[in-house]
């Protein structure tokens, strides 16, 4: 396949889970990809896996809470591979607390990952789609950036402010081509979901079943299933989609509200 031919793409939290999946997708449709995380020995891991399989590939040790990171992330793509096409905002944390249980540094942390690389790694990014004349732009938000979620206060006010981000940006930068919708993925098969578990206490069993129950089609999602969603608002299959907020959960929200 040959949906992102000769593109390049950024891709944060790129070592494992979501952006893991999504790396070996775009580099399977012919994209160079920059594998952006903190996780080193993921990241290698991931790179590994992609040279193996032919696919044009760095990885780039970042903090994406760090301004100075994120922009020798970028930088680096682009001297890399001469430009840079797609970033994928993927990079994410949850702390399962409320307002009386988080503590300020929980909350930055957050906000850090899950809001300000946002904005960091694509203000970095944006100047380069504008020599190119051209964009694209993927945030991860999240079910839980469009409704609320119990004991999950930071995670769902990022996602939220993800979600609105993403419609402000499409409307400042739709002028020089460049697209910015957002992937709203349910609960996910990923080493985060496992964490969740972790800290409500719970077996990893037991959380499948318990989210697959609230989904029409009855299980929760697989690192590809977000993957391939991702690829659609990356390709030009979706050439007029911009500020969108795409739902991949499974049904979950559609019985809500």
């Amino acid at each position: 396949m040959d949906n992102l031919k000769d593109k390049v793409a950024l891709i944060t939290g790129g070592a494992s889970g979501i952006g893991r999946a999504t790396a070996l997708l775009f580099a399977d449709e012919g994209a160079a990809v920059a594998i952006v995380d903190i996780n080193q020995e993921m990241g290698e891991s991931a790179q590994k896996e992609i040279e193996n399989l032919g696919g044009q590939v760095i990885f780039i040790k970042c903090d994406v809470s760090k301004s100075a990171d994120c922009q020798l992330a970028v930088e680096q793509t682009v001297a890399t591979f001469g430009g840079l096409d797609i970033l994928f905002n993927n990079a994410g944390i949850v702390s399962r607390t409320n307002v009386l249980t988080i503590t300020e540094t929980e909350w930055d942390q957050v906000m850090g990952v899950n809001v300000k690389s946002v904005f960091l790694m694509s203000k970095f990014a944006i100047p380069y789609m504008e020599k190119r004349g051209e964009g694209n732009i993927i945030n991860v938000s999240s079910g839980w950036g469009i409704q609320g979620g119990e004991n999950a206060i930071s995670y769902c006010a990022s996602k939220g402010a993800v979600t609105n981000m993403t419609r402000a940006m499409a409307i400042d930068h739709g002028p020089k081509n460049i697209r910015v919708n957002a992937v709203c993925p349910g609960d996910t098969d990923t080493p985060m979901l496992r964490s969740e578990a972790d800290g409500l206490g719970i077996s990893y069993d037991q959380m499948v079943k318990d989210s697959s129950k609230g989904r029409p089609l009855g299980r929760i999602g697989t690192p590809k299933d977000i993957a391939q969603a991702v690829l659609f608002l990356a390709s030009d299959t979706s050439a007029f989609v911009t500020g969108s907020i795409l739902v991949v959960d499974g049904g979950g929200l559609a019985g809500t509200g």
